[in-house]
């Protein structure tokens, strides 16, 4: 009868550190999204500031602006990671095209509210691309450990599923970051 019960217990005991180990992979993942969320948020800060600037000389450029403010609305209406990946594809064509605007002229380059917007817009895409790393690797972690037995009992038994990776297409111009020039 002890026999009995210490195997009981020994199964109870193991069911629940596996299943706290998962919430806490889960845990992980949600906080490293919220690392993403917060610098894509700073992202979308910037770009009215910069559109303003590059209109203040360049105000016949009408399409490029209308572009980047649609991809803006479109990446910030997006609600999961693959729907963000090909939104942020599409807002960064939208921005390198502001910045081909630039450099057709020298006045704007020059400015200095533009060169710290660009300079802004750098550091963000650099600690965009930071987060999406330490998400991937995250969510990976999670990954592995729901589709490992006997993990993957468990997280059957308490409906875990896979997260969403955080991915750029192969050919997208998103996957290189937004090239400023100063």
């Amino acid at each position: 009868m002890y026999i009995f019960l210490a195997i009981v217990g020994v199964i109870v005991l193991w069911v629940v550190i596996s299943y706290n180990s998962l919430i806490r992979f889960v845990n992980h993942a949600k906080e490293a999204w919220a690392d993403i969320d917060v610098q894509l948020k700073r992202r979308y800060d910037l770009i009215p500031n910069l559109v303003n600037t590059v209109k203040g000389y360049a105000t016949h450029e009408s399409t490029a602006f209308e572009k980047v403010t649609a991809a803006r609305s479109a990446a910030m209406g997006a609600r999961t990671a693959g729907e963000h990946a090909k939104t942020e594809a599409v807002l960064g064509q939208a921005i390198t095209g502001l910045f081909g605007i630039a450099e057709a002229y020298p006045e704007l380059k020059a400015n200095v509210n533009f060169m710290e917007l660009q300079r802004e817009l750098s550091d963000t895409e650099n600690k965009i691309q930071a987060a999406r790393r330490f998400y991937n690797a995250n969510v990976r972690d999670l990954n592995t450990k729901i589709q490992m037995f006997p993990g993957n009992l468990i997280a059957k038994m308490f409906s875990f599923s896979a997260m969403e990776f955080f991915d750029l297409e192969e050919n997208d111009v998103a996957k290189n970051p937004v090239e400023v020039k100063f």
